[in-house]
């Protein structure tokens, strides 16, 4: 990924480089690059919080206000399933201090910040562990920001579908005797939490496939792990998700399954693919003495020639000889 002509001239690697050309420092400036790289995140942030701060309340071209996104999963449930607070019942939601509406907006558009410059943190944190991977493996630093920022925005997406259905599960459980009135802070936090968790939540892929393309962790071992791992998914989604309703929860414990299973058929892929160029002296115990390869390129029988025998010594001859029988 080539950076602008600004961008790469405040771009941390350029101390890599100055440093030693294999990427290798001393602690001093691993922790002055990862200060840079906080530093470049952050500044990222601080731009895209800013252009979700005025997305809240003003639409975009083609795209509604990101206030109305969000609640449009409460309005779009029954009159008589949610409480009104304006004279011609318009769908709005109560605030209740003089502050919630201004940090209500903060935090909306703080989260939308973070998701619109995943690309550019996660692509931040490949290059600062760039170093101490293998030239081989840098070059899947393009595919993981892409594949990390898709899976998130793709968690984020489901959950956004999936609080439909929760709403019309909770707040209309009960709506014969009672009207949920909820609060600008409540139904939010409600909402960006279960949207950052389902996005957190599909990166697991990535993790799996990343470690599997590093060789920690191995196609036997996700196998053997795979029941395991599932019945922990499924607890994970039970306690992570804010509503506790069935449907949240099963949505995201099925999605991180099916993105489980990818990953696992991706690393059975893959160690066979490494299994074929793997010799098999690699399997042999230390204790054990390898194979001859009879049938490949190595040494056989047929090839090694009989050792030549060494010649007898002669006994020495000529003047040298006679001068000594004659000191004799």
């Amino acid at each position: 990924m080539r950076l602008p002509a600004i961008a790469r001239r405040f771009d941390p690697r350029r101390r890599r480089s100055k440093v030693n050309p294999d990427g290798s420092m001393p602690l001093a400036e691993h922790l002055y690059e990862l200060r840079d790289r906080l530093l470049i995140s952050l500044a990222v942030i601080v731009v895209t919080t800013t252009v979700g701060f005025i997305w809240y309340s003003n639409s975009l071209p083609g795209i509604p206000t990101l206030g109305d996104l969000l609640t449009r999963p409460y309005c779009d449930l029954p009159a008589e399933s949610r409480a009104s607070f304006t004279a011609d019942g318009e769908c709005k939601l109560l605030a209740i201090g003089p502050f919630d509406q201004f940090m209500l907006r903060l935090q909306v558009a703080l989260t939308a910040g973070v998701v619109m410059a995943s690309p550019v943190w996660l692509y931040q944190v490949w290059q600062f562990i760039t170093p101490a991977l293998k030239q081989k493996e840098r070059r899947y630093g393009l595919s993981f920001v892409l594949a990390g920022s898709l899976l998130f925005v793709t968690g984020a997406v489901v959950a956004y579908f999936v609080v439909s259905e929760a709403f019309d599960f909770l707040l209309r459980v009960g709506d014969e005797v009672q009207v949920t009135a909820l609060t600008g802070d409540r139904y939010f936090g409600f909402m960006l939490q279960l949207l950052v968790i389902f996005g957190v939540s599909f990166e697991l892929p990535l993790l799996i496939i990343s470690l599997n393309l590093a060789g920690v962790l191995s196609y036997a071992r996700l196998k053997a792990w795979r029941r395991g791992i599932l019945f922990g998914l499924f607890v994970f989604a039970a306690l992570a998700t804010p509503g506790q309703d069935p449907f949240s929860m099963l949505a995201l414990a099925l999605g991180m399954s099916i993105l489980l299973e990818f990953a696992i058929q991706f690393a059975r892929i893959n160690d066979k693919r490494k299994s074929k160029r793997r010799p098999d002296w690699m399997d042999v115990d230390d204790d054990q003495a390898a194979p001859l390869d009879v049938d490949g390129d190595g040494p056989t029988a047929s090839t090694i020639e009989a050792p030549t025998p060494i010649p007898a010594a002669q006994p020495r001859t000529g003047r040298a000889a006679g001068s000594f029988d004659e000191v004799l």
